[in-house]
């Protein structure tokens, strides 16, 4: 098997969405020598030193009992360090849990800026978490019964060391490099061990490997930039590591494979940036380019996260922003809703409706889902919209929705939204 048929086996075997459900090990996995994994939303890793123990994550607050408990087994501490990889709410939310006096909590200096940052925005994430998140507490419940009296409080810990682009620590005769590296967050960082060839990376390049990155996604968060996660490809590659630990699923071990995961990676992402930009030059619009830029099979990544078209659309925003220079409409408040419900007062509701059947039967399931949003204007509890709406949501879904986690997700919701009208 070539290399490049080894990162295409990868690819297809390695998991995708599926891997984002969370799994609560016990007893935690040994991934590498001296390292433990305790799985969970994002994996908490013990990485044993000579007399004590380094942390890095955490997990939400409602999980770090579980991850406490798993990796005290394998050794209780001390806990000289805790490291984060970056400050989203499943890697700091159990800093307090594994905090003790002495410890020090070690992050890249923006740590507080993208904490700050998801804060801004905590009302709206909490009631949108929904479509894409268990919120039925399950997972919290179960954790709390298993760890009686252990507090489930998500922290919003303050580090007690910031570095900017590297810091070395040696600790307790494990060495580390800590490198700043632009990822899912502004505060991302490489943990790297060069005497064992090891850098745990995280979600550093998303959640899913080797998969597409989301430069933005649907729940909300401010925008990533694709130079920028060129450039941390790039500074991965420089190291060559030779066991590449992520935020989920096990490590990929092998210089060789790990550097072609990169490489294909960088050459996806290197590829819709650049075509992105040749097309807006042209005087391409943003929608042929959403329709028309794809990868080259020799640079075919997952899309189990990010996907390409939304990559698309983010580049075309982080360069000229907002308008897309077709319509006048675009400078005022959006109006196509009503605008589609004026077109059903002329048309009639039975021939709209049979106009959006129509496009869903040439699988056009967009253009029924707009027909049926102007019935629904008028009229919210039309049940022929309402059929039209449930039936254009399960066949995006059956067309290839299911693949992708924030795709996946919105669909069912709407699916299951209209299902009850």
């Amino acid at each position: 098997m070539s290399i490049d048929e080894q990162v295409d086996h990868l690819i297809d075997t390695r998991g995708g969405k599926e891997l984002l459900t969370p799994v609560y090990e016990d007893p935690a996995t040994q991934v590498a020598p001296g390292i433990f994994r305790s799985g969970g939303n994002t994996a908490s890793y013990c990485v044993l030193t000579d007399h004590g123990r380094v942390i890095v994550n955490t997990g939400m607050g409602y999980e770090a009992p579980h991850h406490k408990r798993v990796l005290d087994a394998v050794r209780p501490g001390p806990t000289s360090h805790i490291i984060t990889t970056q400050a989203h709410v499943d890697h700091v939310g159990g800093v307090a849990l594994f905090r003790e006096p002495g410890t020090v909590y070690v992050a890249q200096a923006n740590n507080p800026a993208c904490q700050a940052d998801d804060r801004r925005i905590a009302a709206l994430r909490a009631r949108t978490a929904g479509t894409w998140f268990d919120i039925t507490g399950a997972a919290a419940m179960k954790i709390a019964a298993e760890n009686p009296g252990v507090s489930l409080k998500q922290d919003v810990p303050t580090p007690d060391l910031m570095f900017d682009e590297r810091l070395d620590l040696t600790v307790d005769g494990l060495h580390l490099e800590l490198i700043a590296a632009a990822g899912e967050t502004i505060d991302s960082i490489i943990v790297w061990m060069p005497e064992r060839r090891t850098a745990m990376i995280s979600n550093l390049l998303g959640p899913l490997f080797p998969h597409f990155p989301n430069l933005n996604t649907l729940r909300g968060d401010k925008y990533r930039y694709p130079e920028a996660y060129l450039s941390t490809v790039r500074r991965l590659r420089e190291l060559q590591p030779e066991v590449l630990i992520t935020g989920r699923a096990n490590p990929i071990e092998g210089a060789e494979l790990i550097d072609a995961c990169l490489a294909r990676l960088h050459g996806a992402v290197d590829f819709v940036h650049t075509e992105t930009l040749r097309g807006m030059n042209e005087g391409r619009d943003l929608w042929s380019l959403v329709r028309d830029v794809q990868l080259p099979p020799h640079l075919r990544v997952g899309q189990g996260y990010g996907k390409v078209a939304w990559g698309v659309r983010t580049i075309w925003e982080l360069y000229v922003g907002w308008f897309k220079l077709l319509s006048t409409t675009e400078i005022y408040p959006d109006a196509h809703v009503d605008a589609l419900a004026a077109l059903v007062d002329v048309a009639g509701v039975s021939a709209t409706i049979d106009a959006a059947r129509a496009a869903l039967g040439r699988g056009d399931a967009v253009v029924a889902i707009h027909l049926a949003e102007g019935v629904l204007a008028r009229d919210r509890d039309d049940a022929g919209a309402a059929a039209v709406m449930v039936a254009a949501h399960q066949h995006l879904l059956d067309a290839g929705g299911a693949d992708n986690l924030w795709e996946n997700g919105w669909l069912r919701e709407q699916l299951a939204r209209f299902s009850r009208s």
